[in-house]
């Protein structure tokens, strides 16, 4: 069995970019069920979490930049890893979420083990 992270995206620069407070409360529901069932299967290994819409970059020289950019159209929404057997799988799991009727995006990505 694999970990993929499952990454829920949002479009910052959309006319409807942040939705109201009866889109938010019709989608929670869903996603707690939507999440509930993946843990049912024993396939959740980490809850989901919240980001604020703030953070900091890091480069290279040391220098820390608020974030996100403006010039970034997409913000992170949550994250969360699951198990599934393959690639496929995953993005089933993925198909599933609730959110994408909103216009969110769900990246999805298998974990790779540090060698």
């Amino acid at each position: 069995m694999n970990e993929f992270l499952i990454a829920i995206h949002r479009d910052l620069t959309s006319e409807n970019a942040s939705p109201s407070p009866e889109q938010m409360q019709a989608a929670i529901k869903p996603f707690q069920d939507w999440i509930g069932g993946i843990a049912a299967q024993n396939k959740l290994v980490a809850p989901p979490k919240r980001w604020d819409l703030g953070g900091r970059v890091v480069r290279q020289n040391n220098t820390v930049t608020n974030g996100p950019y403006a010039e970034i159209k997409e913000s992170l929404g949550g994250l969360f890893l699951i198990r599934a057997e393959s690639y496929e799988e995953a993005v089933e799991i993925a198909k599933g979420c609730p959110v994408l009727q909103y216009g969110a995006v769900v990246e999805v990505r298998m974990a790779i083990p540090a060698s």
